[in-house]
């Protein structure tokens, strides 16, 4: 989006163009920051021909994509109410698909970061713009994951779509709450109040009762790439962090972190 009009353009018009900006504002960015960003290598392209879902198609030539680098805001019964959002913007659309590697799920659909062409406006970008999505904890390029998380950002900002629920970010002081959520890909905020190392894993404790408060969970295996991004778990204590991850319960509500992208530092102690 350009800072300024042609003198000729009507002043309405201009405005009309800002407001579009607002409501979708990494969009008006994303052309510039997408070949940063998660413009991998091509992994093909064609036409949609439906919306299977909330975040799958079929293109017409029979192949189903899944759009990767993202997660759905519930796995069930939302699913169906939030499918019109990505139908609106796919449905018998062009579309370049790339990413870092193209083997397809259990299910038999391929994993892409989808480009609509010829604007090359990312679709997972705009989806999370609109509060439409989650950035899952599977993004390992580190523009990409940023470029993700910005746009996220811009929906719980302003509040938009699934993040218009107070209820949107659980609290760690309500790991009852947390717990509802089982198997679900969930943001949890809260303070951590200690870390423990016990045996091959490290605790982020947010509670002092370790069998009904949430934690979260960090394996030796993968302490060495939080070395290589400069985080040591013990200099998280008594910071307020946001993480996120699937809830499972092991005694209290828990969320395995495999990757650094999973938590957040958050302002305040």
């Amino acid at each position: 989006m350009r800072a300024s009009a042609k003198p000729s353009e009507p002043h309405h018009a201009r405005l009309a163009k800002i407001a579009l900006g607002a409501v979708l504002l990494l969009g008006a960015a994303a052309g510039a920051a997408d070949a940063a960003g998660c413009a991998f290598e091509p992994q093909g392209e064609g036409r949609v021909a439906t919306v299977i879902d909330a975040r799958s198609f079929r293109l017409q030539d029979g192949r189903e994509v899944r759009l990767a680098g993202i997660e759905l805001v519930s796995p069930d019964k939302q699913v169906a109410n939030r499918t019109p959002a990505l139908a609106g913007m796919l449905n018998d659309r062009d579309v370049e698909l790339r990413g870092e590697d193209d083997t397809p799920d259990r299910y038999g659909r391929q994993p892409a970061f989808v480009f609509l062409a010829p604007a090359e406006t990312l679709v997972q970008a705009e989806l999370l713009a609109q509060g439409e999505a989650l950035v899952s904890a599977t993004v390992i390029d580190r523009e990409c994951a940023a470029l993700l998380m910005a746009a996220e950002a811009t929906a719980r900002q302003a509040k938009r779509g699934f993040w218009g629920d107070p209820a949107a970010i659980k609290n760690t002081e309500s790991p009852g709450d947390i717990l509802a959520g089982i198997g679900r890909f969930t943001v949890v905020e809260g303070k951590v109040l200690s870390v423990r190392q016990a045996g091959a894993t490290t605790y982020l404790n947010f509670g002092r009762n370790w069998t009904r408060d949430f934690a979260v969970t960090i394996s030796r295996r993968v302490l060495p790439v939080f070395e290589t991004a400069g985080v040591v778990p013990k200099s998280l204590e008594n910071r307020r962090i946001r993480v996120r991850g699937f809830v499972e319960a092991r005694g209290g509500p828990r969320i395995e972190v495999l990757r650094v992208g999973q938590i957040e530092l958050l302002g305040g102690n």
